[in-house]
């Protein structure tokens, strides 16, 4: 049996994603918006709504929600980030455009780590710094499907005052180490930059409340629909 995340995977590598996947995101988000499925939305510290769908062990799916008329949260360093897992994505509708980041040596901006333990993120100033610029922009629109492989630093922007919707993959990266069977480990953590003084803080992250939910549920919802009827 496979997973979902192999499921939605293999749509997008087939090329068939854009016929499938905006009605099974509509499928789910009506499950969401009637309560037929348990999910809380979280307001993400990089500026986002995510919509758990699933999860199982290393392998995650989320539905991404940027809206004016969502409460969203601002980082407490800044959008530029990297993950420690493997991102696969595809636009459901909307616009974004990632922007990679140039890092070299200097002092521009301090590295944190940030540690996520349940709804808790502690942001750890390191002692490394680094002269940021930023890099290649790549835009990707309602249709496309783009990947950020593990330990990339950019950062992620919406146009103001639009809505964008995304299903993301998420796949923790590994590094396998040895040749006596022994279990692969994770190759980083997650990472931010900030400003130089910016000491270490916890960064609480917020539940959406279940009313709170279902209105990220049905605005996204109803965007979609409206799409796929014109």
């Amino acid at each position: 049996m496979t997973t979902l995340y192999e499921d939605v995977y293999a749509e997008i590598a087939r090329g068939t994603a854009g016929a499938s996947l905006p009605g099974w995101a509509l499928e789910v988000l009506e499950d969401i918006a009637a309560g037929r499925r348990p999910v809380k939305a979280v307001r993400h510290p990089l500026g986002f709504v995510c919509l758990p769908v699933e999860r199982r062990g290393h392998l995650g799916v989320c539905l991404h929600l940027w809206s004016p008329l969502l409460a969203l949260t601002a980082p407490t360093t800044s959008q530029v980030h990297c993950h420690s897992w493997e991102l696969v994505s595809f636009v459901l509708y909307g616009r974004l455009s990632n922007i990679l980041a140039g890092i070299g040596e200097g002092a521009t901006h301090r590295v944190f780590e940030v540690v996520s333990r349940g709804d808790l993120d502690e942001i750890k100033a390191t002692e490394r710094t680094v002269r940021y610029t930023p890099g290649t922009v790549q835009t990707h629109r309602a249709g496309d499907a783009y990947t950020l492989p593990a330990g990339v630093f950019h950062s992620t922007v919406i146009e103001a005052g639009h809505d964008t919707a995304t299903v993301a993959l998420g796949r923790t990266a590994t590094a396998r180490y040895g040749d006596g069977g022994r279990p692969a480990v994770p190759v980083s953590a997650d990472l931010s930059l900030g400003a130089l003084a910016t000491p270490t803080h916890r960064v609480d992250r917020r539940r959406c409340d279940p009313a709170e939910t279902v209105h990220a549920a049905r605005l996204s919802a109803k965007r979609l629909a409206a799409i796929q009827a014109a």
